[in-house]
This record gives structure tokens, sequence and C-alpha cells, in this order.
């Protein structure tokens, strides 16, 4: 048994019972309840599941393509360092651990989202950049029943809210409690939280995380984080949704990351001595700006996603960027110009971590070897008048992606067929439907 499973069941003698835990290409966690005396099998490498867990629809079911052309071969599963943690939240004697996926000879399953962005992270370590990251996550709190979905914000008698009382501290101080419980997993499962703020829909918050100069941990701590907000919301009889658009005339939920690369000895290559930041700087926003559409399958990578996007609703609609501008899909913020750094605003918060920021990575670095050239800042209302605007329904990003040489370079052949596979499935199943809306319009007018 490894060192640290045998520390942690002699710390833990109380935890019964193993959640090992595979994130799939959506982000969702896959794998499997194991007795405690199974862990020591995890860390010998004994641990099995099939490949196409990986490439799972939202709703769990196979690609069957995919599942036949491999006869549903299994990989094995080995466990990430530093994620073997109690579940403080789930009220039973739980602990967890994040599991990737590899061949059985051993070589990485670049069907695996960790694996593509380590691939893509090694780029940028062997150009002498390392980069710094970090996210901030917007999620709703809310209640779900056959009524539909209700805000869990106070309310003014009577009637539904009206705005979302952004950045109040009266709100956070109803949910006191619940916060409070966040904060304290965090600390128990050593996440890098780095404080909430209430955020400008009814109902929503935004949780952010310190910086991190390793993208690959980063990734891990999102959807580590993700897990305990949402077993925290639920041990207090609420749902903390990262669903993009979970109201319709309300801001959707977002993923905004910041960016900055350094050199070998800590400098930051994006920092002038001016609050204009280097040609590389630029050269990476333009990057971001030139392939963001063939990567809008990652930032926005479910039907409901592409609701966000809509005028009013504070999610860009095209490639542009500004010096502290909120209304453009990159910003440079203010502050130190030690500090400087790019900030990517157009992902969704159901955006799975690994996938976003292996393609910010691949199209900061091809921005960079290319010295390709960003054109003038936005001022003003970066919503006005939009040019080029993105991809706005699911199935033009799928194509997008899976025709992208950008993606095909980048992130591999397995990634990108696998992703758009699953993802045409999921536009499949949301296109037979009829939904209320259509009776309500046509059933009795035609």
């Amino acid at each position: 048994m490894s060192v640290e499973a045998d520390w942690f069941l002699r710390a833990h003698p109380d935890i019964t019972t193993i959640e090992a835990l595979l994130p799939d290409c959506n982000g969702v966690m896959r794998g499997k309840w194991l007795p405690r005396h199974k862990l020591a099998k995890v860390y010998q490498g004994e641990f099995k599941l099939p490949v196409t867990a990986l490439s799972l629809d939202i709703w769990g079911r196979d690609v069957e393509e995919l599942v036949f052309e491999s006869g549903d071969a299994d990989g094995i599963c080995r466990p990430l360092e530093g994620t073997l943690h109690p579940t403080p939240w789930a009220g039973v004697n739980h602990g967890q651990v994040m599991l990737s996926l590899y061949n059985t000879d051993d070589s990485p399953y670049l069907g695996d989202p960790r694996h593509v962005l380590r691939k893509v992270l090694n780029r940028c370590h062997n150009a002498g950049w390392r980069p710094v990251v970090a996210a901030e996550l917007e999620f709703s709190l809310v209640t779900y029943n056959v009524d539909g979905i209700r805000h869990s914000c106070p309310m003014p008698a009577g009637q539904g809210p009206i705005g979302g009382n952004t950045y109040g501290v009266d709100v956070l101080q109803t949910h006191s409690k619940l916060l409070e419980d966040i904060r304290v997993a965090c600390e128990l499962q050593e996440l890098p939280f780095d404080g909430i703020v209430k955020e400008s829909a009814p109902s929503q918050y935004e949780i952010n995380m310190q910086h991190v100069d390793n993208p690959v941990l980063a990734a891990d701590q999102i959807q580590l984080m993700k897990r305990v907000v949402k077993g925290v919301a639920a041990s207090h009889g609420l749902i903390a949704s990262f669903m993009a658009k979970p109201f319709e005339n309300e801001a959707g939920n977002g993923m905004h990351v910041h960016c900055s690369l350094l050199d070998d000895r800590g400098d930051n290559l994006f920092d002038s001595g001016t609050p204009e930041g280097t040609p590389m700087l630029h050269h990476a926003i333009a990057g971001c700006m030139e392939y963001m559409s063939e990567s809008m399958a990652i930032f926005a990578p479910n039907y409901n996603s592409y609701r966000r996007f809509q005028p009013g609703a504070h999610a860009p609609i095209a490639p542009s960027w500004g010096y502290e501008n909120r209304t453009v899909s990159v910003r440079v913020p203010a502050g130190k110009n030690a500090s400087r750094r790019l900030e990517q605003r157009v992902a969704g918060a159901d955006a799975n971590p690994y996938l976003l920021f292996a393609v910010l990575l691949s199209a900061i670095a091809d921005g960079i070897e290319q010295q390709l050239d960003p054109g003038e800042a936005v001022t003003g209302d970066g919503y006005k008048d939009p040019q080029n605007i993105l991809p706005l329904y699911l199935p033009e990003s799928i194509r997008l992606f899976e025709e992208s040489d950008f993606i095909q370079r980048n992130m591999g052949s397995e990634i990108q067929r696998i992703y758009a596979l699953t993802k045409w499935q999921e536009n499949a199943e949301f296109r037979s439907k009829v939904t209320e809306l259509e009776y309500r319009s046509y059933l009795e007018k035609l």
C-alpha cells in the first residue's frame, strides 16, 4: 500500500467507504464506491473501468459507436496524489479519491481530459513558459420540484426577487451556515478557497480560487470544489447548480479564467512595466480570439449553454478584447504591472475545466508562436455592433470543433472524436423533444 493510502486509513479509522471518482468528458464524476480495504488495490493499479466511461453522455448513456469499435475495453484507473480526503458533508463515513485513466500498457489514455491538458502543458513548459491560472466559478443555489425551479434567496413579501442584490452581504448572511460549511470543507480537502461573493442574478454566487502555477492541479481543484459546493448545499436541502442558464431572464453562470505566463526566473512574461503589457500578452490575446469559435464546444458544451449568449445577459457574443472592460470576451484586468494577465470570459460554469484550460493554453501558445495581432482594444460597450459573432447554437459549435485543425493538433484526434460524438448524441436527444412552449404556441392555433 502507498504511504498516502496507509496514512489516510490510519488517520481515519471511522471511514468505511471510498468514493473512487473519474471525471468524464462532461466533467461529471463517474466511478465506484469501494470498501476501505479496497483502497490498497486502487493504489496498486488494480482498479479498472472501461475507457468508454469517459465518453458517456450527460445522462450516462454509452455512445454505441465507441463501445462497439473498442469492445468496451478496460483502462487502468490510477489515483491522483493529494485527492484522498474525507467528505465531511456526506453525513456518512466516506472518503474520496480522484482518478485518471491509463491504457493497459500504462501509457496515458488521450481520451482522458486530464491527460489532454498535461500534453498541452508540456508544450508550454518546453517553450519555457509556466502558466498561472485562477478561476471564478459562478453557481446558483436553488430548489427544484414538481412546481419547477425556485430561488433560495429572500424575496419581498408576495413578490419574486427584483434584481440579484449584487455584492449584498445581507444575502450572504442568509446562507451563512451553508457558506461556512463550504469554507471548512475546502480547508479539510486542501482546496484553494479564496472567498464567496453575491453575484448579479438572484440566488447566484461566485466562488473564487487562488492563483495556481499548475493548470492540471487547478483543474483537479475546480472539479473537487464543485463537488464540495454541491455536496454541502445538498446537506442543507438546496441544489447548487453550475448549469449555464438556470433562469430565462437572468444572468447565467460563467467560469472566468485568469491566466499569465512566467519564465524560469518567475518573472511575468506579460508585464512590460506599463498597464499595456508586453507584445507577448497581445499575441496571446490574439490567439484566444483567433480560435474562440473552434473552441466554443468546450466553452459552451451543453444545449442549455447557449442561452447565456443573449443581449444584456453579461456574456460576450464575439471575439473581442479590452482593458478593464467586462463587456469583452478577453479582458486585461487593471492592477499592479507585475500581475498583468488576461481573463477569458466566454466559458460557462458547465465547462470541463481540463478541456477549458487545454484550449485556452493552446490558443495562447499558437498566438504567441504565430505573433498574431489582436487589433485595437474595445472601449465602451463590447456588446454593441459585434463583429464575427461566435457560434450561438450547439450543432454549429460541434461541427467547428470536429473539423478544427487547431483542436486536432493541440489536443489530439482521440479527444476530438469522442467528445464530438458524445455532443452529437446529446444534441440529437434535445432535437427530438417537443417543448411546452411549442404546445402553447402551435397546438391550438395551427
